[in-house]
């Protein structure tokens, strides 16, 4: 098989991971079915790049790791931390197969630098994979779910920003605080608008809030 062939197969394959919803949905008594590996990969991403700007450490390698650091799911699939205790997966051999359908040794060796956690540029990226999660709790704890509350506090609820011990960098804990203190829905408050955009009239900001 050529290796675009290959790669074409791998393409796909990565697009799996938008069918694989994330098993915590068990846990966390949750359908959302907005929230699988992909779209948890791509927000993670976006975090890692502001982290990595903050940290100071080189920005491609965090971001290509934050990308790729599920890509293993798409043959283990997800497991949460009830599933963790009974299932042993080997994600180097399976990011050692994967790489077979590729011919980018570099690429092979940043992903499994993520795995080892030895570089500050991993800790980053596990770091901006925590705080996504971190995110949805709060997202979850915002539309009424208890179970997510419990996550974001601890079972005893005296541990009020409880997930900032997961972190391991101080601009992530700083960051991981702030997600704590601000409500999902906040980003818009203050740019809404009842008017549409008009090159004659003027965006009307004046109007009473909705809520």
């Amino acid at each position: 098989m050529k290796d675009e062939e290959k790669l074409a197969n791998f393409l796909f394959e990565i697009g799996s991971l938008r069918k694989i919803n994330r098993s915590h949905r068990q846990t966390l008594l949750t359908n959302d079915d907005s929230d699988n590996i992909a779209s948890h990969s791509y927000r993670v991403a976006v975090i890692s790049i502001f982290l990595a700007q903050m940290e100071q450490v080189d920005v491609g390698r965090v971001v290509l790791m934050a990308l790729s650091h599920d890509w293993p799911e798409t043959r283990s699939g997800d497991h949460n931390w009830v599933h963790k205790r009974h299932v042993a997966i080997n994600t180097l051999e399976i990011i050692q197969a994967q790489a077979q359908t590729y011919s980018f040794p570099s690429l092979t060796t940043t992903i499994e630098e993520y795995e080892k956690r030895q570089s500050r540029e991993s800790m980053v990226a596990k770091d901006a994979d925590t705080l996504d999660q971190l995110l949805l709790l709060k997202e979850y704890e915002w539309q009424g779910n208890k179970e997510a509350t419990l996550w974001l506090t601890g079972k005893s609820k005296k541990r009020p920003y409880a997930w900032l011990e997961r972190l391991h960098l101080e601009s992530s804990k700083q960051l991981g605080r702030s997600i704590y203190d601000t409500n999902p829905s906040d980003w818009w408050k203050n740019i809404y608008t009842t008017t549409n955009l008009s090159f004659d009239k003027p965006i009307d900001t004046d109007e009473q809030s909705p809520i």
